[in-house]
């Protein structure tokens, strides 16, 4: 089953951290609405909603890791 890989799912233990991180700090949530956006590109994509190569579609989810990783 395909699905979304958003942050708060990813990190549950930091969901408080998140939520005060997106409110106060305007880096962090600028980071956080760019690997949304990425998440939901790559699930349509996924979800044949959008068509898209394999190329395109790896690198999205890479660009998704990189942001992943920053955030956290």
């Amino acid at each position: 089953m395909i699905q979304k890989h958003q942050l708060i799912e990813e990190f549950p233990e930091h969901a408080d951290r998140i939520h005060e991180l997106k409110e106060n700090n305007s880096h962090f949530k600028k980071l956080f609405d760019e690997y949304d956006d990425l998440d939901h590109e790559v699930f349509r994509i996924e979800t044949n909603s959008e068509p898209a190569s394999d190329a395109t579609l790896n690198n999205l989810r890479v660009q998704r890791v990189k942001l992943k990783d920053e955030l956290y």
